[in-house]
């Protein structure tokens, strides 16, 4: 929830229908938990500039040990001071708290709402961060603060509440010690190799790329993960660096089809003087599980994207395209262009009739009637019809604006003309004309 909701009298857990009592335009939306937990690890490695040991706490929280580290922002208060500053900067609005133990400090994030000088005694029971059953318990029976827990004898806490009571307390007072779980770093694919003696050869720098690509695909295995884009560095004795990139059309981590994939940037590398050290990287990746090899797998599409990927090294992997078929019967929408290194080809394409691999503007035509004419002239070159097939009529699409189309529905004609050429003809019956749309192969 936003200050917003919380001003109108909203709180965690409450029922939709209850909401709306409060706010009669409330909207709803269902949340996309995999977008905030991708959302709440970048804001934990963007926590890492004020020190190294960032951990999570629950679905929407991060904690910080800051020990050690305050004093280069100018201590504490500064140190929350500029994080409250950039988060605002961001459009972020945060909770924030500092203490000598994480519990206390979860519990001036939470209820002191940036009060300075808040003690830990005056806290509503709430923020010794037990559930919401005991909460209710304590309060039931007079117990509405800390300080009046603190008070209790704790054999009697104990007995009647349970010891988790005293287990929170005895954290937040810092009589047990609580440990942060920092977040564990993305796993780095990379191998290097450093060389006695200068190579300059292609051969002895393919040789080691191969080394290197046999420990980063080992890698890559553990995790189930599949290369897409790798970085070869090449240091010169001169101190100098050059770069192969290979991009490639499909998630890959074998060795034996990835490596003479670089034999083309390989080649094109200048060693100079030699070089010493060569260092390969895996900077992009993606999810590859292990698949169940049988006998009736086949590699049709482990060739094809081989093919993409070589086509892609000479002129870019991205210049690669693939048509994709399209839901709608307007010939100019019946057909997506993607990426062929970013789709894989699904659908089948449906159609009652034949339809060209080959479309035009559409380019108009002098010509009168409803039927196709006999003779017609296009594009210099005069046509004579020999066998018409047809008439289809399309008509548009309403809810989509198309000035192509507002001229209405559209006959088309299959035309075979004696010169050889098969035209895809159609004819405006609101605005009379004649266009030629497509050319069959």
């Amino acid at each position: 929830m936003n200050a917003q909701a919380e001003r109108a009298g909203l709180h965690r857990g409450m029922g939709f229908s209850d909401a709306r009592a409060f706010c009669r335009d409330l909207q709803s939306r269902p949340a996309d938990v995999r977008s905030d937990q991708r959302f709440l690890h970048s804001l934990a490695r963007w926590s890492e500039r004020y020190c190294p040991w960032v951990g999570l706490d629950g679905d929407d929280g991060l904690v910080l040990n800051i020990a050690g580290s305050a004093h280069l922002f100018g201590g504490e208060s500064a140190m929350l001071g500029d994080m409250r500053h950039r988060l605002a900067r961001t459009g972020l609005s945060a909770r924030l708290g500092v203490a000598d133990t994480r519990g206390a400090a979860w519990a001036f994030a939470h209820f002191s709402a940036g009060q300075t000088g808040a003690r830990l005694r005056d806290l509503p029971v709430a923020a010794l961060r037990l559930e919401a059953k005991t909460c209710t318990a304590l309060q039931r029976v007079g117990l509405r603060h800390v300080s009046d827990v603190m008070a209790l004898p704790r054999a009697s806490v104990a007995r009647r509440f349970g010891q988790d009571v005293l287990m929170r307390l005895d954290q937040a007072l810092g009589d047990i010690p609580e440990e942060i779980s920092p977040l564990q770093e993305a796993p780095r694919y990379a191998a290097q190799m450093s060389f006695p003696d200068p190579i300059g050869t292609g051969d002895d720098i393919m040789a080691a790329a191969e080394r290197l690509l046999a420990q980063v695909c080992m890698r890559l295995k553990t995790q189930e993960m599949g290369a897409r884009i790798l970085q070869l560095t090449l240091r010169r004795v001169d101190q100098k660096s050059q770069q192969v990139e290979l991009r490639l059309a499909a998630p890959l981590r074998d060795a034996k089809r990835i490596l003479p994939l670089f034999q083309r940037g390989v080649d094109a590398v200048d060693p100079g003087f030699g070089i010493d050290q060569i260092q390969l990287q895996a900077t992009r990746v993606e999810p590859l599980e292990i698949q169940q090899i049988d006998h009736t797998g086949s590699k049709v599409a482990t060739k094809l994207d081989d093919l993409i990927t070589r086509i892609g090294v000479r002129v870019g992997l991205d210049n690669v395209q693939r048509f994709l078929p399209a839901d709608s019967h307007i010939p100019e929408r019946s057909f997506l262009t993607a990426s062929a290194a970013h789709s894989r080809a699904s659908g089948a394409w449906v159609h009652l009739r034949t339809r060209p691999i080959r479309l035009f503007g559409p380019d108009p035509i002098a010509a009168q009637g409803t039927r196709p004419p006999q003779t017609f002239r296009w594009r210099r070159m005069f046509l004579t019809t020999a066998r018409a097939t047809g008439p289809e009529r399309i008509a548009p699409e309403w809810w989509f604006s198309d000035d192509n189309w507002r001229s209405g529905v559209r006959d088309y004609w299959r035309v075979e003309t004696r010169q050889g050429r098969r035209l895809w003809l159609f004819y405006t019956p609101q605005n009379p004309g004649w266009f030629v749309h497509g050319e069959f192969a």
